[in-house]
């Protein structure tokens, strides 16, 4: 009992000590704790309002919108109004994916009539493309430029020419743009680029090779792209096309093309220095009759330099036949300088100068201006 009532005196000593000696801190710790407060209460008044917090919503689902303005102005010696001028086209694009495994892309076109002088309005292409498809294939279905040579996949605005080659025109028009379906295969191979395209479409209309049949006549296409690094800096080329489809006289026009196109460009000079050569030709077969054929030849050559990041000179020869007649032989020259303000803007004049065994010779200067606003996809290579 002893031994306990002592510790029970020991524990009650030792509280009573802490007690007093706690009560001593809090005394002192008050004043400081309040100044600290005040402290803490300035420099937070000192410092600028925190930002609104943003409030994380969901992913935009618009698409890739742009608007492409074509103004162009012209001088022509063998026509009655010599001078013209005005906005020759507007393009709107909307371009996007649909999910993981498709995109759409949309182009509607806003066109001058050259007669009339009128606008109208026009689905230029409008198409869906597969992203996921097994053995390197992809398929295109809707309306779309067809896969033929270079420059009928180009819209018009990204060609460093004006006027489109007199041998292109002659064959094609403006451009073989139908509705259908498109399936492309990247071959399987090490040594270089290959890529097969096949087209089957319903028939393009305003076509001067080819007519949209009324009966089960369908155009049909095929391309054959080789592709070479040749070095760092320089690449070539190599299109085979085969072409077939109904025409004015209700028989088949069948064209075989091919197109060589070499690209130089420095990659330590890759935006100041570069040159292209890129050519085409035509062979067409076109049945009028059953017992007549009418075998014609057109085809053109370009050189593009770049001379400075800014500067572009083009230089082309075109020589053609027309397609129901061998015996029309037109030669044509021009020669293009184009200023690329920057990616979104560029001004080009030309002139051409074309020579016919059927009519006057046509002299013509043209200026073209293009300006882009909004997101617009790169071309292709």
């Amino acid at each position: 009992m002893y031994y306990y009532r002592q510790i029970a005196l020991i524990t009650v000593l030792i509280s009573s000590i802490s007690a007093n000696l706690f009560s001593q801190t809090d005394s002192i710790a008050k004043p400081d704790s309040v100044l600290l407060k005040q402290i803490e209460q300035q420099i937070k008044n000192s410092e600028p309002p925190p930002p609104p917090v943003q409030v994380r919503t969901a992913p935009s689902t618009l698409p890739d919108i742009s608007v492409i303005g074509d103004f162009q102005a012209s001088y022509k010696n063998n026509v009655k109004r010599n001078f013209n001028a005005g906005i020759n086209e507007a393009e709107l694009s909307l371009q996007s994916v649909v999910d993981p495994y498709a995109r759409a892309d949309f182009f509607f076109t806003m066109g001058k009539d050259p007669v009339t002088g009128k606008f109208s309005e026009d689905l230029e292409e409008g198409y869906l493309t597969t992203l996921s498809l097994p053995a390197h294939l992809q398929l295109k279905a809707g309306k779309f430029r067809s896969a033929m040579g270079r420059i009928n996949p180009v819209h018009p605005h990204a060609l460093p020419f004006i006027s489109l080659p007199d041998a292109y025109q002659n064959y094609f028009g403006d451009g073989i743009n139908d509705e259908g379906a498109s399936l492309s295969w990247l071959i399987p191979n090490s040594l270089f680029y290959q890529e097969l395209v096949v087209q089957f479409t319903d028939g393009p209309i305003d076509n001067p090779s080819f007519s949209r049949s009324v009966g089960n006549t369908y155009f049909e296409l095929a391309h054959l792209k080789n592709f070479f690094d040749l070095s760092a800096n320089a690449t070539l080329e190599l299109g085979l096309s085969g072409l077939t489809g109904a025409n004015f006289y209700n028989l088949r026009t069948n064209i075989a093309a091919i197109d060589l196109t070499y690209k130089w460009k420095p990659v330590q000079f890759n935006t100041y220095k570069s040159f292209t050569w890129q050519s085409e030709a035509y062979f067409s077969n076109a049945n009028i009759s059953k017992d007549t054929v009418v075998n014609s030849f057109g085809m053109y050559s370009f050189i593009n330099f770049q001379f400075t990041k800014r500067l572009f000179f083009t230089g082309m020869y075109s020589y053609s036949n027309k397609p129901y007649s061998a015996n029309t032989v037109e030669n044509a020259y021009s020669a293009t300088i184009g200023w690329y303000a920057t990616e979104f803007q560029k001004i080009e004049i030309e002139g051409k100068t074309t020579s016919s065994n059927m009519e006057k010779e046509q002299n013509q200067i043209l200026l073209r201006w293009i300006f882009v606003i909004g997101t617009h996809g790169a071309h292709q290579y």
